[in-house]
């Protein structure tokens, strides 16, 4: 986006893939007190639109918009809002009696209207709009219980790492943006929904006998205690997860970032390091390493 000094203007019109898109109330604070702006929001979409573009196209989108900033309630939203422009792509997808006309993602235009709506999460299906009903990757969803320290959660994760290397299988891991963290395990689309969640609920059950203490396999939250719980639930039609690059709602504008493994033995390692301020360096100096995920596509073992 255009640089602007000093006070920014009420609206500001762009032209974008000969779309042209007005943005408004670029000076509203969407993570107040910290100085993060809409304009913030959208001059990061349209940088990182290149490695983030990849893991949205050709999937439906769902969103959460944040219109007051993330110090008021904010919603999810999986129907196409009705004032959305006539050049917005969305395709239906019926569940039950109810047909749901969800958002598609084609160019950086669409990220740049999606940040004037104050969306500050992107959540991908796990399968192609081609193909609904089997996924194109497995996930192994590490959660940790509050005050669990994000060294414990890289700890769970390598553990799963050495178990997938010993199946033969390249696994890509990546923060939540919060504090827990999403490993993937990209597929042939020949499995079932109930296919890849059963494997990766068999991988979490020897993961839970390897670190008993650590981990736990208990659906109630009440139940679960200090532990980090091994999510395998997620791996279900509609079912999704904050794709890659996507902002969070949280404090300091964390991004969902991917890792190589071998940052996770680092000490200093921590998710609120990556946000839409910063990450953009490293973006450019080690390009998308989650690429694979969209092509590394493996059987199950």
């Amino acid at each position: 986006m255009v640089r602007m000094k000093g006070c920014l203007p009420v609206s500001v019109s762009l032209d974008i893939n000969e779309k042209k898109l007005v943005f408004t109330s670029l000076e509203k604070e969407l993570w107040p007190g910290e100085g993060i702006t809409k304009y913030n929001l959208i001059k990061y979409y349209l940088e990182v639109a290149p490695n983030l573009l990849p893991h949205l196209r050709g999937r439906f989108l769902v969103i959460q918009r944040f219109p007051n900033g993330i110090d008021k309630e904010g919603f999810y939203q999986k129907n196409i809002p009705a004032e959305a422009p006539s050049w917005i792509s969305t395709a239906p997808f019926r569940h039950g009696e109810k047909t749901t006309r969800y958002l598609l993602a084609d160019g950086p235009e669409t990220l740049a209207w999606l940040g004037n709506l104050a969306c500050l999460e992107i959540h991908p299906w796990l399968s192609p709009v081609a193909n609904p009903d089997q996924p194109d990757f497995a996930v192994f969803d590490l959660d940790p219980a509050p005050g669990i320290p994000f060294s414990s959660v890289c700890r769970v994760a390598l553990e799963l790492h050495r178990l997938m290397q010993k199946r033969d299988l390249r696994v890509y891991p990546k923060t939540s943006g919060a504090s827990g963290i999403q490993v993937y395990l990209p597929l042939q689309p020949r499995y079932s929904y109930t296919e890849s969640r059963d494997f990766c609920h068999n991988v979490f059950r020897e993961l839970y006998r390897l670190l008993p203490r650590l981990t736990t396999m208990e659906r109630s939250v009440a139940r679960r205690g200090r532990k980090i719980y091994l999510d395998h639930l997620q791996n279900a039609r509609g079912k999704t997860l904050v794709a890659p690059y996507s902002p969070r709602p949280l404090p300091g504008a964390p991004v969902s970032t991917p890792l190589e493994w071998h940052e996770l033995s680092k000490a200093s390692l921590h998710p609120s390091s990556f946000n839409i301020l910063t990450i953009m360096p490293r973006l450019q100096a080690r390009g998308d390493i989650f690429s694979p995920v969209l092509t590394d596509r493996q059987h199950l073992s």
